[in-house]
């Protein structure tokens, strides 16, 4: 399933039994956050670029936190709704959320890679988004470790491992997207995920009169 199928370009209202549901997980300060990431969506205007940027600043005041502590599992991909309404999560929760936050604003799909590197400083994996102007252009690097966003061959404190999105999965050749090794199937989280986040809107279809 494609993820633009998933977070889709109509209005972006999240439903009351959503927000109370969020609220009863995570606190009442779920809903404040909820509706901060709501009105970004809402409201949000300009380039790609002043996109890109708006988006990374705000999600990044979300607090990275390890999935064991966080989630209770050693390795839990959280939906945009959980990651905003917990307040946090780890590298990939970041990318995730960044990606199909664009998307909703427009931002074509086959423009975002969620891309798995290796921090050579922390000297550990680490998930990133890349976004591509044009097809073939180098990348552009959105990090929760780093808050610039910069071009790839300026993050050499990371080395690309393999990419993916709604469409396919690369092995990273040097900076830029790579080859084409087989659908995003193959990552059985990220079938996971797209199915939570399905479930999640036909609650809310389910819930709205």
């Amino acid at each position: 399933m494609p993820a633009s199928q998933v977070l889709t370009r109509e209005s972006f209202v999240i439903s009351e039994q959503t927000m109370r549901r969020m609220a009863q997980r995570f606190g009442t300060d779920a809903r404040t956050r909820l509706l901060a990431w709501q009105n970004l969506i809402q409201t949000i205007e300009g380039s790609d670029r002043a996109r890109l940027e708006r988006v990374n600043r705000f999600l990044n005041t979300m607090q990275f936190v390890d999935d064991a502590i966080h989630w209770k599992q050693t390795d839990y991909w959280a939906t945009p709704i959980e990651f905003v309404a917990s307040n946090g999560g780890d590298c990939e929760d970041f990318a995730i959320a960044k990606f199909f936050t664009l998307i909703k604003l427009g931002i074509p799909e086959d423009r975002l890679t969620l891309t798995y590197v290796k921090a050579l400083r922390l000297n550990q994996a680490h998930m990133v988004l890349t976004y591509y102007p044009t097809p073939g252009a180098e990348p552009l690097v959105l990090d929760n470790l780093v808050e610039a966003i910069l071009p790839s061959s300026q993050r050499t404190d990371l080395l690309p491992v393999y990419s993916m999105n709604g469409s396919g999965l690369w092995l990273a050749k040097q900076r830029g997207k790579g080859q084409l090794v087989g659908g995003s199937d193959r990552l059985k989280r990220w079938n996971d995920l797209l199915d939570r986040m399905s479930d999640e809107m036909e609650q809310d279809k389910e819930t709205t009169p």
